[in-house]
């Protein structure tokens, strides 16, 4: 019976992290805003499907090659001219070179602001939280709190 009161309890806690992300991204549309998610769970794509029953947009989704130099490069680089409404990165935790991908992001923020008129979510990991807390706290200032899911590896219900 417990593990059963748990398991509600996390989907509860997992359906309402989803949307407050949800709203964060439908009130950001048309300008730029950075959101940052912090998971440490595998189970991504379970939680993408999760969020696009709460949105009435299209969401982009970009992982980051681990050969990535620079966040904005790779973004500008991947979706060209045609703007998203909205954009998720992830894969920071496999980026080879984090921390001058985090610095030179931290360095190039007036170019997100400028350049990208659409909310961009990084989905990120406690280590890579913590790196942005170190290296790059100037960027992480402009996000928003932090959304949290705590998400065992186990399936949602």
């Amino acid at each position: 019976m417990i593990n059963l009161i748990k398991t509600q309890d996390d989907n509860t806690s997992t359906t309402a992290a989803i949307a407050r992300l949800a709203r964060a991204i439908t009130l950001s549309q048309g300008q730029f805003s950075l959101l940052l998610v912090c998971c440490n769970s595998s189970n991504k794509q379970q939680l993408m499907s999760l969020l696009n029953e709460f949105l009435p947009i299209a969401i982009a989704q970009l992982s980051l090659p681990a050969s990535a130099q620079t966040l904005y490069t790779t973004i500008s680089s991947a979706i060209g001219s045609n703007h998203p409404e909205a954009l998720i990165v992830d894969g920071l935790e496999s980026v080879v070179a984090i921390n001058q991908l985090i610095i030179s992001t931290n360095l190039m923020r007036d170019e997100f602001r400028k350049q990208f008129q659409f909310p961009l979510v990084l989905w990120v990991n406690d280590e890579i939280l913590r790196k942005l807390l170190l290296l790059a706290p100037d960027l992480k200032d402009w996000a928003a709190t932090t959304i949290r899911i705590d998400l065992p590896d186990y399936v949602l219900v």
